[in-house]
């Protein structure tokens, strides 16, 4: 079958790889459609990543290369001897960690904070292929008017709700979204759910701001043109906001959310922050503002194809700025993430069945 291999440090190929056959508990997918996740561009363009290049992924043991890509959805064909609650035929999508169940914080339930762990696309072969096999207990079932698009947002879906409810967000409040790509447009629509009424949104580029004024953003500022502390000051009759969600990754939208967040607020990192920031914690100190973290998803899935089943979260066709095939993904996935052009993308779609 074909599948991008990823070799580590800028090297992706496009080869011919036996297809995967299950194993004793584990479930063979034919995937229907799979996402370019910022993460995954990262690893393209060589930036400090998770794959394991020296050597083995402690709880996989497996090295690069690595079939890529974990934001997807498809169609169970095979399950494994001792898998009894899936079937051929079942329309899936899939959780991405992949932790050991035997460490002390798997054994209390805080699987993401595994000693070991590692995740589908960087620690075990991935969904940039046309089939893959996955553990069944990542596996989770779509409803039938989830199409297999919005399928593959779930992943993400999940990561900005874990961001949202980590927060403890309260209804009525005033909020602020640092960046709208992927990740900022559906904290927008999560938050809304959870009751945020006045959602304040800083971005630069033409297309995303418009997605967030569609998407229930109250105001959409550009920093580009207009002082942003000044703005939000303005809008919120000098109290800034109650939380700020950081979904870009760049230090200065760190510095950004720290200077729109009010006092006694909370800060949510989001974004993934790939080089050192200074970050000026005495303000932080003085006005009791709080800074939180979130990191991925697990939990989270149930509730997120909920609210994409209900509607309450939209992300197709609107978010979706191209389907391609596998055989483009390095042309016009990859280079078109990376490139000029990528101020016209949200979220690139990936089909082996194109």
């Amino acid at each position: 079958m074909k599948a991008l291999l990823q070799y580590g440090g800028k090297d992706m190929r496009l080869e011919d790889v036996p297809e995967p056959e299950p194993g004793l508990d584990e479930v063979k997918i034919k995937v229907k459609w799979c996402g370019i996740c910022g993460s995954d561009v990262h690893e393209y363009q060589g930036l400090p990543g998770l794959l394991p290049i020296k050597k083995p992924h402690p709880g996989t043991g497996k090295m690069v290369p690595i079939i890529g890509g974990h934001e997807f959805s498809g169609d169970v064909v095979k399950v494994g001897d001792e898998v009894k609650d899936i079937n051929p035929g079942d329309r899936v999508t899939v959780k991405v960690i992949l932790p050991c169940y035997k460490c002390y914080y798997c054994k209390q339930g805080k699987y993401l904070y595994c000693d070991v762990i590692g995740a589908i696309g960087s620690a075990r072969d991935g969904a940039f292929a046309e089939f893959i096999t996955v553990p069944h207990r990542n596996v989770y079932k779509l409803p039938e008017n989830v199409t297999y698009e919005m399928g593959a947002f779930t992943e993400p879906l999940a990561c900005a709700l874990r961001g949202v409810k980590r927060s403890r967000l309260k209804p009525g409040s005033t909020i602020s979204i640092i960046g709208a790509g992927p990740i900022g447009l559906l904290t927008i629509q999560v938050a809304m759910a959870y009751g945020a009424e006045n959602i304040i949104v800083f971005e630069r580029l033409p297309k995303r701001i418009r997605l967030a004024k569609e998407l229930g953003a109250r105001e959409v500022i550009n920093p580009d043109e207009v002082n942003p502390e000044k703005a939000i000051v303005e809008l919120t009759e000098g109290r800034r906001a109650d939380t700020v969600f950081e979904c870009a990754g760049p230090c200065e939208a760190m510095l950004l959310a720290e200077k729109v967040c009010g006092k006694g607020g909370t800060i949510v990192e989001l974004g993934v922050m790939v080089n050192p920031c200074p970050f000026p914690f005495s303000s932080l100190h003085m006005r009791e503002k709080t800074i939180i973290t979130s990191n991925s998803c697990d939990e989270e899935y149930t509730e997120a194809i909920s609210l994409l089943a209900s509607g309450k979260v939209k992300c197709d066709p609107l978010m979706i700025s191209s389907k391609i095939s596998l055989d483009d993904i390095l042309e016009k996935g990859f280079e078109e993430l990376s490139g000029e052009r990528r101020s016209e993308h949200c979220k690139i779609l990936v089909s082996p069945e194109l």
